[in-house]
């Protein structure tokens, strides 16, 4: 919901109004788009029809294919499919960037990257156990210290998102919403379904209806938006709706 609604959604809003329509690498949203659609309908749709006596087996089979799917990703991302994720932006707009960052080190930037992700995982903890704390006793959903935590944890995503695309980058984008979706779902599911075989304890992920329709809309709504290798502002806030009703639900409880 945050990432492809919220994160797509608003960039390609703000977009669209700055530049009408812009341009990415449609091969990219739709490899994106079936691998977060498989994903979620292995991990999260599938297990409620799977016989509680027999949900080891699943869990086992579910982390292979995880593994499976995201090798073969990684595979075609850094591969010879790799050109399925980058597009072409004139010169002219983006040969600066290029030359100012053309025989930098790497190995700083993947250190610091490492350290932000340990640092922020670390303050979300804190911060969900303290919100969780300071929601009890009201009225409050108890979703409401999830989203909040999870909208603080992706907001380096979010500023960059919104920075892409005010500059008319939209392929950054869509692998920064799409990607993170993607990582979310086939990365979490492995671990915890593999805790959950180590400890004895089936480990719930099939959603709620309301929960199953909103990842379908939400799903049908990408692959009709993300399938003509540009983004308007009429796209842009379809998602973004779709995003103020997932927040909506969740204050109702939903």
């Amino acid at each position: 919901m945050l990432d492809i609604n919220g994160i797509l959604g608003l960039a390609a809003l703000l977009g669209g109004l700055k530049h009408g329509e812009q341009p990415y690498n449609d091969d990219s949203a739709r490899t994106y788009s079936v691998m977060i659609l498989t994903a979620m309908g292995i991990s999260m749709l599938v297990p409620e029809f799977v016989p509680q006596s027999k949900w080891h087996y699943y869990s086992a089979f579910t982390i292979g294919a995880m593994i499976v799917l995201y090798t073969l990703f990684l595979r075609m991302q850094v591969g010879v499919h790799s050109y399925f994720f980058s597009y072409s932006y004139p010169r002219a707009k983006a040969g600066t960037a290029a030359s100012r960052l053309e025989g930098e080190p790497v190995l700083p930037s993947v250190v610091v990257l490492i350290l932000g992700v340990v640092v922020i995982g670390f303050l979300a903890e804190i911060m969900s156990g303290l919100l969780s704390a300071g929601i009890k006793g009201t009225a409050a959903p108890p979703a409401l210290a999830a989203i909040v935590v999870a909208a603080i944890s992706a907001s380096p995503e979010v500023m960059t998102a919104m920075r892409a695309a005010l500059a008319n980058r939209m392929q950054a984008v869509v692998n920064i919403a799409l990607g993170a979706s993607l990582s979310t779902v086939i990365l979490t599911v492995p671990v915890m379904e593999a805790i959950a075989l180590y400890t004895g304890q089936p480990f719930i992920m099939a959603m709620s209806p309301v929960q199953t329709v909103m990842v379908a809309v939400t799903l049908i709504a990408a692959a009709i938006n993300l399938n003509d290798g540009q983004t308007n502002a009429i796209e842009g806030m379809t998602h973004f709706v779709l995003f103020a009703t997932f927040i909506m639900l969740s204050a109702l409880g939903l």
